[in-house]
């Protein structure tokens, strides 16, 4: 017998009844049209990228594993020229004198910049702005309109030098000399890269909650004190990653020298620095195969360098953590 006001549903078994709004098929959802928009808006970095960048890595080294000969023709050698760069006296000559160069001149830039920085984080009058960009403009000029400039400075037939050190009847020293040449590459390197630097310390001290420093001052602590046991401690961090930055630099070091060969007198020879010797073997001996060995032989130096440095250091926060 059947209730009146009442409705009969039959339910087919396997079938549930549709939920909601029937999906368009077709078109992709708002997540993966995002997606697509962003790779579409980094798609010109990435074909600059590999056009310009792992494309010529790739093929450098596919020409470090061959070897090259009049005789003998483009033949496989596999690592053989590795070992031979290994054991190069000309590229280990030039390794050292880089290595010798960083030892020296990184903790020149450090002190430099760091000073720079401290100094201009106490500063509270629009000369701060302007120094700052005094100090920065070094590092906005080419490398070689830089070195150029300095080999003017050098120069002692018609450099400023030559006329300074005459008003005291004395002969100006010849800073791109064979004894000379390391202190001079110090200085316009230390002139080029101290700004830089300087910029990225002085950013970690902003970041520094002033209340900080008020606590420490309440606390009785002077300038210097604030200075050498607060500010330098806390970007430790930074320093950390200038000292990265240089050390993989000055190991490549290149543009400064290549620059001043002309006016050096000999001091700056063709194997003077690995990628100087590398640019000579290709350019003017026309040893692409080696070179190509070379270049990446330094790299697998400085990566070592790196590493070591950054294996003693993965439990710091900083330098003086």
């Amino acid at each position: 017998m059947a209730r009146t006001g009442s409705t009969a549903t039959t339910k087919l078994p396997g079938h549930a009844p549709a939920r909601g709004r029937p999906r368009r098929l077709g078109r992709p959802n708002k997540p993966v049209r995002r997606s697509l928009v962003g790779w579409l808006f980094i798609a010109p970095f990435g074909v600059v990228f590999l056009a310009f960048l792992v494309a010529p890595l790739v093929y450098a080294f596919y020409l470090s594993l061959f070897s090259k000969g009049l005789a003998t023709g483009t033949t496989f050698s596999g690592i053989g020229n590795y070992v031979k760069a290994f054991t190069d006296p000309s590229f280990l000559s030039g390794v050292w004198f880089v290595v010798r160069f960083s030892v020296v001149l990184i903790p020149v830039q450090m002190a430099v910049s760091l000073a720079a920085a401290l100094v201009l984080d106490s500063l509270t009058t629009r000369l701060a702005r302007f120094a700052r960009l005094m100090i920065f403009l070094p590092y906005a000029i080419p490398a070689v309109i830089g070195a150029l400039m300095w080999g003017f400075l050098y120069s002692p037939t018609f450099g400023p030098l030559q006329g300074i050190f005459s008003l005291f009847n004395a002969q100006a020293p010849f800073l791109l000399s064979q004894d000379n040449v390391f202190y001079g590459l110090l200085n316009v390197v230390t002139w080029q890269w101290a700004g830089y630097y300087m910029i990225i310390i002085y950013a970690a001290l902003q970041g520094i909650d002033p209340t900080i420093y008020e606590a420490a001052r309440i606390d009785g602590a002077n300038p210097r004190q604030v200075a050498l046991r607060i500010k330098v401690p806390m970007v430790s961090s930074a320093l950390v990653l200038i000292l990265v930055f240089a050390l993989i630099g000055t190991l490549q070091f290149f543009s400064e020298p290549q620059v001043l060969i002309p006016i050096s007198n000999g001091s700056i020879t063709p194997t003077f620095t690995p990628n100087i010797y590398a640019f000579n073997l290709a350019f003017s001996y026309a040893q692409f195969n080696y070179a190509s060995a070379i270049s990446f032989t330094l790299g697998i130096v400085i990566f070592i360098a790196v590493y070591i440095f950054l294996f003693f250091n993965r439990k710091r926060g900083g330098l003086l953590s």
